[in-house]
């Protein structure tokens, strides 16, 4: 070790991503009020860079200028230099991403913003190159000119800036316009399939050329369009489209054959070489998204994929207090001796690796066949690697092999003279090998922060995917994560969510000395998980704990006067905007979501305003879904569910009853995209009979259990079999 670095106030922080640019000559404040009085004591500029701790041109932008001496310089005699955690401080992110959008046509990450002492921003971009070079102004440069107008024109930055803020304010404006009501569904719901399968790429799946993201909310979407379009020919597409896409990504290197789990997106149109960083919140919705695709076809391939994005979730970003750890970062060292970090270096493999590792003769093919000759046939590994050169502009997978299914295992099998039994056996074989060769390369970096929100959507994932593939040990991965969320990141006192806490010394948990409030879709996505978990499991605590925090989450982000959401409590006043998110990207937008939750949350507890509040909801996004519904899918959706009235599927009978049970599985296999499922156990002091008095009209028939499907409160004739109810649940 060389000599002790100088530290700067970072190493008083919790986040990873803070943590890593701890010891950069640069004098990084954390986002807060001393950081804003220096600059108004001092009457100078702030530098404010958004990061997270797993992105990659974010760490390249600190290798190139945050280290250097030089750079650090200018920044710590011109500026006030602010580093914020994207995945903490979502609020602080979106307020001037939405200026780098409106002013630059794109966003991204680094970003790297310059505000005014009162925080208003002036000056913006995403990743800047240190130096000058014929196509772009180098970061030294712009420093330099930027500290230079701000002493010659100060007044003119100041005017320009309070323009921009009346600008931003005027276009990010989220209301109601005059009496309008909810949009109507079919047309909302028409427009989004045509406008997706207008940009659906027919050969390899997805809804773009490249890049080519996961997006679980497109294929949920479908789903439900299919379901409520089945018998039409767009319904059958729109099964296809999902189905194809699912498939595809699974075959392609976008997902990791030997580490299990997904990469963030692909750069090419095959799904083929990824960014390679992971994040719970891809695990959380893909994983919902395969079991709901193997819930639809019955076909175990799905199955297959759920469970192998739950077993790498559980191995390597669960936490040993119950939660899970936010993303495993793309760049690695490629040995223990090396000096530098390359992406996808714990990923990628060259031929010569692999025929090492697969020695072994296969008997029954071809003279001279060894295992790896069978591999690399079926993932596409080629001698000189099979990145394009296109693909790898840093030149970091030059002979490096990326692992893609290139053959379905019929024609693999048939090529080498093999059963497909056998070959599936020895392609399992050659993984586990290739698993054990590549636990002894150094790890990517683990960003540790938990958060309530991407928690919330892999106990989802888990509860979900438990309830349809009928697995225990997911339903109780999930009540233990929430158990997790309850002790850590939930204040009794106030009844308020926090956003999130920290790994410690020996595992322990730790949280900030001063501990961020829950935003919005903390809130949402942790009642959406609290749903999923109450149907998955059974347990009427975790609805009574929903209903709780869904009155927390009215009464600090509703917006009485345009209506919906905002994503930020009112009160800081170092927000300049308090916003509404109008798109459902890698993540839904806590509004979309928060529609279906309103609705289930009043199925369960008879309070209707929340059916009001959920129309009112799509009425302040009508005009958005109408023109556009494509940047909204999961809104989209959930303007299907409100005009379908979602159906209360009861099961009165004894939970633990193999009867109940029969009925329970009926449900479970059945997908319907506006159902909530209760059992009515006849415990009439229990939660759900206070909340739902009609709950005891309702009887077992002939001592069986029974199932009822009532909407607004009105029920069927009763049905005492699976299959009766299979036919009320799919008209």
């Amino acid at each position: 070790p060389g000599p002790p670095r100088r530290a700067n106030r970072l190493i008083y922080e919790k986040s990873p991503y803070l943590l890593q640019h701890a010891h950069n000559p640069v004098d990084w404040y954390p986002w807060g009020q001393e950081a804003f009085d220096k600059a108004k004591q001092e009457n100078k500029l702030i530098f404010l860079s958004v990061g997270y701790s797993t992105c990659h041109w974010c760490h390249v932008m600190e290798e190139e200028s945050f280290k250097s001496k030089e750079i650090g310089e200018i920044m710590n005699k011109n500026f006030v230099c602010i580093k914020v955690d994207r995945e903490e401080r979502p609020d602080v992110d979106k307020v001037y991403m939405t200026f780098v959008q409106a002013t630059s046509g794109g966003g991204g990450w680094p970003m790297s913003v310059w505000l005014t002492p009162d925080l208003k921003p002036c000056v913006g971009g995403t990743y800047f190159p240190p130096e000058d070079s014929a196509h772009h102004v180098g970061f030294r440069t712009l420093l330099l000119r930027i500290a230079e107008q701000w002493r010659q024109n100060q007044d003119a930055l100041l005017q320009s800036s309070q323009r921009i803020l009346e600008a931003l304010l005027a276009l990010s404006q989220v209301r109601v316009q005059g009496p309008q009501a909810a949009p109507p569904c079919q047309e909302v719901m028409a427009t989004c399939f045509q406008q997706l399968s207008g940009s659906y790429d027919e050969e390899y799946g997805g809804f773009s050329q490249s890049p080519k993201f996961p997006t679980p909310v497109i294929l949920n979407f479908l789903f439900t369009y299919w379901a409520l379009q089945k018998t039409t020919p767009e319904g059958a597409r729109a099964l296809q489209m999902a189905l194809h896409t699912l498939r595809m990504m699974a075959h392609g290197g976008i997902h990791d054959h030997i580490g299990q789990g997904f990469h963030r997106y692909s750069t090419d149109r095959h799904w083929h070489v990824p960014h390679f960083e992971k994040m719970l919140y891809d695990q959380g919705q893909l994983a919902a998204a395969y079991a709901r695709a193997f819930q639809i076809s019955g076909d175990e391939f799905f199955a297959s994929v759920a469970a192998d994005i739950l077993l790498y979730v559980t191995r390597d970003l669960g936490s040993q207090a119950g939660g899970f750890y936010s993303a495993e970062d793309a760049d690695s060292y490629p040995t223990a001796a090396s000096s530098k970090k390359r992406e996808g270096a714990f990923c990628v493999w060259t031929a010569e690796e692999i025929r090492a590792l697969l020695p072994d003769r296969v008997e029954g093919a071809a003279e001279g066949t060894i295992l790896g000759d069978v591999f690399m046939h079926h993932y596409g590994v080629e001698e000189d690697g099979n990145v394009s050169p296109m693909k790898d502009p840093h030149k970091e997978l030059k002979g490096k092999n990326v692992l893609i299914v290139r053959s379905s295992p019929e024609l693999t099998a048939a090529r080498f003279g093999l059963e497909q039994g056998r070959l599936g056996a020895l392609l399992q074989e050659s993984r586990r090998r290739l698993q054990a060769a590549r636990a002894q390369r150094p790890r990517p970096h683990l960003d540790t922060k938990m958060l309530a929100s991407w928690n919330g959507l892999m106990i989802s994932g888990f509860a979900q995917a438990g309830a349809v593939l009928a697995k225990q040990e997911y339903v109780s991965r999930a009540v233990q994560a929430a158990g997790f969320l309850r002790r850590h990141l939930f204040d009794p006192g106030s009844g308020r969510l926090l956003r999130s806490c920290y790994r410690g010394e020996a595992d322990t948990v730790e949280q900030s000395a001063v501990p961020i409030q829950g935003f919005l879709e903390d809130y949402v996505f942790v009642i959406q998980a609290l749903f999923d978990l109450y149907e998955a499991s059974l347990d009427q605590g975790w609805l009574e704990w929903a209903l709780q925090l869904q009155h927390t989450q009215d009464k600090l982000f509703w917006d009485p006067k345009g209506f919906a959401y905002f994503s930020s409590e009112a009160g800081d006043s170092s927000l300049l905007l308090r916003l509404k998110d109008d798109q459902d990207g890698a993540e839904p937008t806590a509004n979309s979501v928060t529609v279906t939750n309103l609705l289930r949350a009043a199925s369960y507890s008879g309070h209707m305003e929340w059916v009001e509040k959920a129309g009112q909801i799509l009425a302040a996004f009508s005009e958005r879904l109408q023109k556009i519904p494509l940047a909204l899918p999961e809104m989209a959706r959930a303007t299907a569910v409100f005009h379908h009235t979602l159906k209360q599927v009861v099961i009165c009978g004894d939970p633990q009853g193999e009867d109940t049970k029969e009925m329970l599985r009926c449900v479970h296999s059945t997908f319907s995209p506006n159902k909530v499922l209760m059992v009515a156990d006849g415990d009439s002091a229990g939660f759900l009979y206070r909340q739902l008095p009609f709950l005891s009209s309702l009887e077992r028939k002939d001592g069986k259990a029974t199932a009822y499907v009532c909407s607004n409160f009105t029920c069927s004739l009763p049905v005492t079999s699976p299959q009766e109810l299979r036919g009320l649940l799919c008209p």
